[in-house]
């Protein structure tokens, strides 16, 4: 009897031990993956949510870009990622519903990754150099009917590539595929500064990626992706233009980590998350680039991406961008 006791006695310690050291997540510091260049949607909400986000972790948040094939190259480390929480992903529309309705060859699809949640989004702004002489959505689209008319994205089976097909298509170019040359770069900082340095014509990216170059006067919107006016934008709405089915295209931020992330874990990161979108300055600076912060729970999150993988994977079969192998 004695002995069974003994036993007994020493197995509590174990299973408050293993209780103990499940609730003391995180321990060390998270790696934040970024999977797109800096400068762009991704980068700036990963960078503007790093300080109200690691202040309710409690714990250093070392953000890392790790950029390459639209956000592919990032992603997949995420996924072959041991799934103990710390090494996450910002996600994002291009990487996580426009890649994978785009590419059949993508190494991962959305059922690869437990979304913790999404909490921003932000329309697509299309503008052009102030001195390009295109002042509108009609004068980019006469401009392709004379040739030598250019877009740059964040990579092939982003937001940015289908946006401007679709942007094309809607407005009436046919084969834009074919007639319009498509210049991709390592990211939306970079697709802009395509525009403003003259390698391209034209660039329809996220409004966060194109707020400060608006302000500046370097760039110059010529539609917004809403039906309502966007602040700080100067340019006719999608629905302005009787173009209602651009609204279709929004960008979007979440947080995702491997399929197998425990539940534990996913709770931890719903309470940081609620913690870090309430900060009064980050929801400013959010709303400062016209993004929205809508914080989503992880069903939410997970019916949103897949509604938005739908709506793209028809849009890319339709166009005929689908790349089957």
């Amino acid at each position: 009897m004695r002995s069974k006791a003994l036993a007994i006695a020493s197995a509590i310690p174990l299973t408050f031990a293993a209780t103990a050291a499940l609730a003391e997540y995180p321990e060390r510091p998270i790696t934040m993956v970024i999977p797109f260049g800096a400068g762009g949607a991704t980068d700036i909400s990963a960078r503007t949510i790093a300080k109200p986000l690691g202040d309710a972790v409690g714990q250093p948040l070392v953000m890392s870009n790790v950029t390459g094939a639209g956000g592919a190259t990032g992603s997949v480390s995420v996924q072959n990622a041991k799934p103990d929480g710390y090494k996450m992903l910002f996600a994002r529309v291009g990487s996580h519903t426009v890649s994978p309705a785009m590419k059949a060859t993508l190494p991962y699809g959305i059922d690869d990754f437990r979304f913790v949640t999404v909490y921003e989004i932000n329309p697509v702004v299309c503008a052009v150099r102030p001195d390009s002489g295109i002042e509108s959505i009609e004068d980019l689209v006469a401009r392709v009917d004379e040739g030598n008319v250019s877009y740059s994205s964040s990579g092939v089976g982003t937001l940015l590539h289908i946006a401007a097909v679709m942007v094309l298509d809607e407005f009436g170019v046919e084969d834009p595929l074919n007639r319009v040359t498509h210049i991709p770069q390592k990211g939306g900082g970079a697709a802009a500064t395509a525009v403003l340095n003259g390698t391209t014509t034209f660039v329809c990216t996220n409004s966060s990626a194109l707020a400060g170059f608006v302000v500046n006067g370097q760039l110059k919107p010529i539609l917004v992706t809403t039906a309502e006016p966007l602040a700080g934008f100067d340019a006719p709405t999608a629905v302005d233009l009787g173009k209602p089915a651009l609204q279709q295209l929004v960008g979007w931020t979440g947080i995702a980590g491997p399929r197998e992330l425990p539940d534990d874990i996913a709770d931890k990161w719903g309470v940081w998350m609620a913690e870090a979108t309430a900060d009064p300055g980050f929801v400013d600076s959010m709303e400062s680039l016209g993004s929205i912060v809508d914080l989503m729970s992880p069903e939410e999150a997970s019916a949103f991406i897949e509604g938005q993988y739908n709506t793209f994977r028809a849009l890319a079969e339709e166009l005929g961008m689908r790349i089957e192998g």
